[in-house]
């Protein structure tokens, strides 16, 4: 309005009102009282007085031509609320249908307090929320009025397990994320506790040093260790640094949270990764062993772990020793440890080596028991020719080894299998875990060997066989196979023998080939080489050498020719029924298997 002093009332002074104006009058005094009114602009915040509170509204002059009126539930935060008041408010309307101002406290708070949160995250200013509830994930906070979301892997540095904790409490926090799309707010409060930690973690590393004794909480465990709180910096306790005595997971003597007295082991050159021990604060359960523990003492303890190679035994806690498998049994045949002991088990053992300075020590079972190998009554019960059954342990090109009882084995060579096979590998005549029926052919106490046959519990057929098979006898025989050198034959009682390539030629001039049955003649006989040769040729075609062969096996020291034919004639009769009787066991023992 203009002054008082300025305005001339006079010259606008009439008998009624709004009377005794000229246009231009009017004119003029409009223009002097829209100088006097302020321009607003919808959607945005303004302030304004309070000049008029009723049950339902509060009226509100913001200079405008009208008042604006505000429903009383909007000003309920505010108790003390009076007349000449001013409040932040929202132009929604200029002018209704009903030609009012439309005026929102609660558009005004909210407006505010995006504007607020906007500055917040652009000037990373920490705000103080409340905590209204729990949801799924993390918290809902409140900022101006606003609905935050508080993530819970931002609530704290370590693991919270318990958000409920955090309701209705209130908070101070930093806006991390805005998203206009859907008006969500993210916020942290872990940035504020990491943002205090680095300076303490920067104290912390540069003051680390090895050997140091430091005090921190339990943050994280896993199977192969726990994450320890130094106050900002973590460091890794290792499972085998917890305990002197071996444990299968950190919570068997740990649990989360818990406060613990911890010594640096050894950190890296950036300081970025810190080993820590548990069980460097106490003395080394070595160093309390008894001082007559020496070789041979009998110990007592628990079996904590079996590996392939044997097992340990625990005598106390951090003081363990190695029964290897050969140490537990005196058989020579190794079998896996578990066959013996299991993890829990105990046991006494006795001690085989002993090792104070590297704290190593091994230790035996086998030795609780005699050496079989120095019983007295070894020389009489395994003497050259006593007969045994064991059990077959091991197959090798050579032959087999034989346990005839825990501790005593036997090596039965393969030519000791059979009189009448020729057996490559042992493993064409007898399997692993299969009982074998021998007698001992040497025995060597001191060396520990025992040499066993199977064949010698038979007669040599081979003594009988030299009267059936003599040279310049005749045989039909089977050829079974053929290659550049000769061929295989079979003969009579299941022996084998053999025919050169010019021994097998035709009297037509051919080859005797595979599968073909033929007449042989005897060119060769060995005993002592189980050795049998034969010619088909020879069936047809004399041979000078043979010729002497058959001479020379007619002569006699003694006697005269005429005489010695029927006694030859004799021997060979006696033979074939003993060799007929070798036949029909043979065949039974064949049946058999």
């Amino acid at each position: 309005m203009p002054n008082n002093e300025d305005f001339n009332w006079e010259k606008y002074e009439t008998k009624g009102f709004g009377e005794g104006y000229t246009q231009a009058e009017r004119a003029e005094m409009e223009k002097l009282y829209d100088k006097t009114l302020n321009e607003i602009t919808e959607k945005e915040v303004i302030t304004g007085t309070v000049v008029g509170i009723n049950d339902k509204d509060v009226i509100i002059n913001i200079g405008f031509k009208s008042d604006g009126l505000v429903p009383l539930s909007e000003f309920r935060d505010l108790e003390d609320l009076k007349i000449g008041d001013e409040v932040e408010l929202f132009i929604e309307e200029q002018e209704n249908s009903l030609g009012q101002l439309v005026l929102s406290r609660k558009k005004a708070k909210m407006v505010k307090a995006w504007q607020m949160i906007e500055d917040a995250l652009e000037y990373d200013n920490v705000i103080e929320g409340l905590v209204k509830r729990r949801t799924k994930g993390g918290l809902i906070v409140d900022i101006y009025g606003v609905e935050a979301f508080l993530p819970g892997s931002q609530i704290d540095v370590k693991p919270i397990r318990d958000f409920d904790i955090y309701v209705g409490k209130k908070m101070e926090v930093k806006v991390v994320k805005i998203n206009h799309a859907n008006d969500n707010v993210v916020v942290s409060h872990k940035v504020l506790i990491e943002k205090d930690l680095e300076k303490q973690k920067a104290e912390i590393l540069n003051n680390l040093e090895k050997g140091q004794v430091l005090e921190g909480v339990i943050k994280n465990m896993t199977n192969f260790g726990v994450f320890i709180d130094l106050g900002g910096v973590d460091g890794l306790l290792h499972i085998t640094d917890i305990s002197w005595g071996r444990i299968n997971h950190p919570e068997e003597v740990l649990n989360l949270d818990d406060k613990v007295q911890i010594v640096v082991l050894d950190f890296d050159d950036d300081k970025k990764r810190i080993s820590l021990g548990m069980k460097q604060l106490t003395p080394h359960p070595w160093d309390s062993l008894s001082a007559n523990l020496e070789v041979g003492s009998k110990v007592e303890g628990k079996i904590v772990n079996v590996a392939d190679y044997g097992a340990f035994l625990e005598l106390a806690p951090g003081v363990e020793g190695l029964i290897h498998v050969s140490e537990m049994s005196w058989s020579q045949h190794l079998r896996n440890p578990a066959d013996f002991v299991k993890v829990g088990d105990e046991i006494v053992a006795v001690v085989l080596t002993l090792d104070k300075d590297d704290r190593k020590m091994s230790l035996g079972i086998k030795q609780l028991t005699e050496d079989p190998w120095t019983k007295q009554e070894m020389a009489t019960k395994y003497a050259v020719g006593t007969k045994h059954k064991g059990i077959v342990r091991n197959l090798t090109n050579f032959g087999l080894f034989l346990e005839l009882e825990e501790g005593i084995d036997g090596l039965v060579h393969v030519s000791d299998l059979s009189w009448t096979k020729k057996i490559k590998h042992p493993s064409e005549f007898v399997k692993v875990n299969e009982e074998l029926d021998v007698v001992v052919l040497e025995l060597d106490l001191d060396n520990r060997r025992l040499a066993l046959g199977h064949k010698q519990l038979e007669e040599n057929p081979w003594d009988t066989f030299e009267s059936v098979f003599p040279v310049g006898s005749d045989h039909k025989c089977t050829i079974i196979s053929k290659n550049d050198k000769g061929a295989i034959l079979e003969l009579p009682y299941g022996l084998e023998g053999f025919a050169t390539t010019k021994n097998l030629e035709k009297e037509d001039g051919s080859q005797a080939e595979a599968g073909e049955a033929l007449d042989f003649k005897v060119i060769e006989f060995s005993k002592d080489d189980k050795r049998i040769v034969l010619s088909h040729t020879a069936t047809f075609k004399e041979d000078a050498s043979l010729k002497g062969k058959k001479a020379g096996a007619k002569k006699k020291p003694t006697g005269t020719e005429s005489t010695a034919t029927p006694a030859a004639e004799k021997s060979t009769l006696g033979d074939l029924d003993a060799l007929s009787a070798l036949k029909e066991k043979m065949d039974e023992e064949a049946n058999k298997k």
